[in-house]
């Protein structure tokens, strides 16, 4: 077939040859195949019989990425063949699914920081654990590890379907519109692992929830199903289909149906098998659902999913409520069973295995054990009888995790960063500990919501342009003419409602951030009406002001 007819790749329309190195490694060997060679071949033989296509292919399908050789700077990110860039160590993310966590779970996940990740373990934007310096070697060991208390690192990384979402409070929350965990279990048992959704174009994330506040972000998902109550009063799921962040940004769209909870499985089976069919394989930066939905249009996706996937046509419905100012479930708050759920902030999702043994442990003494992680890389503690919150508060704050944070360490998010990420540029999560000290310091009584985004590069792993404040990091020229690492700088990021406003020329140096940060919110806070936010007032404001 000529070049010029080969399309996008889809396979739908008969182009079942790979068109780049990524969808030929996926043809040549199913990468779920990979697990067994981790446990039978490379962790008996070690890193360097592992092949190249495995260990910077397919070992992602098992949450296995190699990290960043040390003292490689952000100017080498790109240019350098990734094999100088590979360390002889992983990074190793392990799948909660949203899914609350026995003090059995959280012990073994800290035992594992402790023995093979050299005391690592940060919480992601996306509910999961993540850990550093992790050896082939010790790969079957941690995976016996998580499995004897129900975990996996399977499909938590890769063109699969990685990790869901789920509101942390789902079953326990006061105001929630239904709980959304069987609908997730459903869909992991039945599919998490299979062949059938190995190999899709790229990544697909899922987000299932029934959360007042919308926690789980169903804007920028590539599929959400959000609680909705129809007409009639029943309780069902909107779906939403295309969002996702990244170089080219988009807001998930309304697909405008009401998907009963039985339905769910078979729709969220539908929607990715759409992807899988019709997703764009010939350029990786395309490869996405949203380009997909962006071309044809959410009535069209709908169309399609019913009459050539579902057999049969889902009824309108209607859209959510609007999510509530503050989704993060940070503080003390009442559980509908009279209980109440302490929510606390640690420093941009860094913990290490010392600290997740001693939230254990404080979570059986004043609670029931079971704790949870939240989309914004904080952490709840559930079930704690009313008379115990306060000391459950204080045991916290001894550990630097913190419940009733400063709002600039409450909405604060870092990516990994340089430190360990061979994409990233620049540094992340020690800047942003050290922004949000000083900005405590300079802004004592600053107390407006805020956030403030942090990514290391442009794939926006922390939501820089939905951010009030969003640092995508680069490297740029300082007044004495050297390359430094710095960022462009987002303002005014809403979820669903609009993107960070880029002005023109506006980029930091590193050493410049916390000034030009402090600066911003101090003319914000002078400017600001009742009750304006800050993205509003980025809206109005003189260009001269958000500089």
């Amino acid at each position: 077939m000529p070049p010029h007819k080969r399309g996008e790749g889809q396979w739908a329309l008969g182009y079942r040859e790979p068109l780049n190195k990524n969808e030929e490694t996926k043809k040549n060997d199913d990468p779920l195949n990979v697990g067994r060679r981790i446990v039978e071949i490379y962790s008996k033989t070690g890193f360097d019989s592992i092949d190249p296509a495995d260990l910077r292919g397919r070992f992602r399908w098992y949450g296995l990425y190699t990290q960043r050789k040390p003292g490689i700077d952000g100017g080498k990110t790109g240019s350098i063949p990734e094999e100088e860039l590979d360390d002889r160590y992983f990074m190793m993310r392990v799948r909660i699914d949203g899914r609350q966590l026995s003090a059995a779970q959280l012990r073994v996940l800290a035992d594992i920081s402790v023995k093979y990740a050299r005391n690592t373990a940060d919480i992601t934007d996306r509910q999961n654990i993540q850990y550093h310096w992790i050896a082939i070697e010790d790969v079957p060991a941690i995976w016996d590890a998580l499995e004897s208390v129900g975990l996996t690192t399977m499909e938590a990384c890769g063109d699969s379907p990685r990790a869901f979402l789920n509101c942390p409070l789902a079953g326990i929350a006061e105001d929630e519109i239904l709980d959304a965990t069987p609908q997730a279990d459903e869909i992991r048992e039945r599919y998490i692992g299979s062949k059938e959704f190995s190999n899709l174009p790229r990544k697909f994330k899922t987000a299932i929830s029934g959360c007042s506040s919308h926690c789980t972000v169903h804007e920028i998902n590539d599929i959400s199903f959000v609680g909705v109550v129809n007409e009639a009063g029943e309780v069902g799921y909107d779906l939403f289909v295309g969002g996702g962040l990244s170089t080219n940004p988009m807001f998930a769209k309304r697909l405008g149906v009401f998907v009963r909870p039985e339905q769910v499985h078979e729709v969220w089976k539908g929607v990715i098998s759409v992807f899988r069919d019709y997703g764009y394989r010939r350029l990786r930066h395309r490869a996405r659902i949203k380009f997909l939905i962006s071309d044809w249009g959410a009535e069209k996706f709908r169309d399609v999913l019913q009459k050539e996937y579902l057999g049969y046509e889902l009824p309108d419905g209607p859209p959510p409520a609007p999510p509530k100012a503050q989704r993060d479930h940070v503080g003390i708050h009442r559980q509908k069973d009279g209980n109440y759920y302490v929510g606390f902030a640690p420093r941009v999702g860094r913990v290490n295995g010392e600290k997740l043994n001693a939230i254990a442990d404080l979570a059986e003494r004043y609670g029931s054990g079971r704790t949870a992680l939240t989309t914004e890389q904080k952490m709840i503690v559930l079930d704690v009888p009313q008379e115990n919150t306060e000391a459950l508060a204080e045991e916290l704050e001894k550990h630097d995790l913190q419940v009733r944070p400063s709002v600039f360490r409450r909405q604060s998010m870092a990516c990994t960063g340089i430190e360990y990420c061979k994409l990233a540029i620049v540094e992340t999560k020690q800047r942003t500990m050290d922004l949000t000290d000083e900005l405590e310091k300079r802004l004592p009584t600053f107390d407006r919501p805020l956030t403030i985004n942090m990514n290391g590069c442009p794939n926006s792993c922390a939501r820089v342009q939905v951010a009030d404040i969003g640092l995508k990091g680069q490297l740029v020229v300082d007044e004495d003419g050297n390359q430094v690492e710095g960022y462009q700088i987002h303002l005014g990021g809403q979820l669903g409602e609009t993107f960070g406003k880029k002005v023109r020329g506006l980029k930091t140096t590193s050493a410049n951030l916390t000034d030009y940060v402090e600066r911003v919110v101090r003319r914000y806070d002078e400017q600001r009406a009742e009750g304006e936010t800050f993205a509003q007032w980025v809206g109005r404001a003189d260009e001269a002001d958000l500089k």
